[in-house]
């Protein structure tokens, strides 16, 4: 058997503190899997974690000590970041070692560079843990579906924003209540920015489109938004529609390009997705032959990221007496040949969208906002006019809209609530079949 490899594993909090903890207890069986042993030779961390003694391996406060360290020959980042991370990476490259990483960030504004970096050196960088903690859909969509022209796919990528909508679908939770519990239970951050603006999901995103499409990483190019203006009115409106809301991050070839998307959506009640809830993940992929795939589990947490570290580790220790080009490339710039797909802007994107207005309780106005719709094109789905509150001179109205461009939807929602009929600003949303 072959000398076993060195694995220096650089932050020691939840992710690489997993990762030590399932190499060791899992030693016998990563070994039988990797066709050689797998060791823990160096850990790199500022402090010491009481949930995960290192024993007798060497432990240095210095990161960079760990990519300078000759027995290592894998280096494990789970600082997370991007600039110390994007140093280390680049030092440990630089030294001849293969990189796993959990670092989503870091892949998505980075990669690119990294990746280059990486086959000068002819090491690997390998990165399944960036994307929805244990969910392998990295592996699902670099083999298991690479005889696949994949044409679109739809997940639910960020947790804490699927246990928000959840929460407020279930218990008629407010947004800023259920945010405050998330936060006690360690879904959220003390600052939720990542998390309910989207900018979590966006990094995610653009690393699944990357493979998927075979696209360089571009991150500043994802249309985001997050779910911080989702109101109870709104999530009990989408379920009489038939409908629920979920943030999805949305990749989709169409004849412009490809569409890179986050934003709160409806989809129907009945697909799968829809029923998605609480802290887990799921992504929904399309493929050419395969048709519909959905990959379902837990999309952080200390063991189900450590499960995607430990399983890219042995991927790259397989891999590691056999010439380097004769692997899965990861990302588009190993296929430069290919043709560049553009990025469609989010004005052109056409999907159906959900409106909710405030109109004065008065006859005509209705017509007036039809029209205003006809005029630019968009026909409705389905209305629903509610009864005005006690005292309140205005209804709430609904609409569901077919599909419409973008560009299209919001000229005419700036004509609509440019009327003297309509008070306050109209909500939309839009909303994804995901039936193809």
């Amino acid at each position: 058997m072959s000398k076993p490899v060195g694995i220096g594993i650089c932050g020691l909090g939840t992710v690489g503190g997993g990762t030590y903890q399932v190499l060791h207890r899992n030693a016998d069986l990563v070994q039988a899997r990797a066709g050689r042993g797998i060791e823990v030779v160096h850990v790199g961390a500022r402090r010491d974690n009481p949930d995960c003694p290192t024993g007798d391996t060497p432990v240095s406060r210095d990161i960079f000590d760990v990519a300078d360290d000759p027995a290592v020959d894998i280096l494990v980042e789970t600082i997370g970041g991007c600039d110390v991370a994007r140093t280390l990476v680049e030092r440990a490259i630089d030294n001849g070692k293969h990189v796993v990483t959990a670092n989503k960030a870091l892949i998505a504004e980075h990669g690119n560079a990294l990746f280059e970096r990486a086959a000068s050196k002819g090491v690997d960088i390998a990165f399944e843990a960036a994307v929805a903690g244990g969910i392998p859909i990295i592996k699902a969509l670099r083999e298991g579906l690479a005889g696949n022209r994949i044409e679109w796919l739809a997940g639910i990528i960020n947790g804490t924003g699927n246990f928000i909508l959840s929460e407020m679908r279930d218990k008629g939770r407010g947004f800023e209540e259920v945010l405050a519990e998330a936060q006690q239970l360690g879904y959220a951050e003390a600052d939720p920015t990542f998390d309910v603006e989207g900018i979590d999901a966006a990094h995610k995103l653009v690393i699944l489109a990357s493979i998927a499409f075979g696209i360089p990483l571009q991150f500043r190019k994802v249309f985001t938004e997050g779910i911080s203006k989702v109101s109870l009115q709104d999530v009990a409106y989408a379920e009489e529609l038939g409908y629920r809301i979920k943030h999805l991050g949305i990749a989709r070839r169409s004849d412009s390009g490809i569409e890179l998307r986050v934003h709160p959506t409806l989809i129907p009640a009945q697909r799968l997705l829809a029923n998605v809830n609480g802290v887990m993940n799921a992504v929904l992929v399309e493929g050419d032959a395969v048709g519909p795939t959905l990959y379902y589990g837990a999309g952080a947490g200390r063991e189900p990221t450590a499960s995607a570290v430990v399983a890219d580790i042995i991927d790259v220790a397989r891999g590691l007496d056999n010439p380097h080009a004769s692997r899965v490339p990861y990302l588009a710039f190993h296929r430069s040949d290919l043709p560049a797909e553009p990025i469609v802007a989010i004005e052109e994107v056409e999907t159906a969208f959900y409106l909710r207005m405030a109109a004065l309780d008065q006859p005509g106005v209705l017509s007036k906002i039809t029209q205003i719709l006809s005029d630019a094109g968009i026909s409705i789905e389905a209305l629903i006019q509610k009864e005005p509150q006690p005292g309140a001179d205005t209804v709430p109205l609904i609409l569901l809209t077919n599909r419409a461009r973008e560009g299209l939807l919001v000229k005419a929602v700036a004509g609509i609530e440019a009327l003297e009929s309509v008070r306050g600003s109209v909500i939309r949303m839009r909303v994804e079949p995901l039936d193809g």
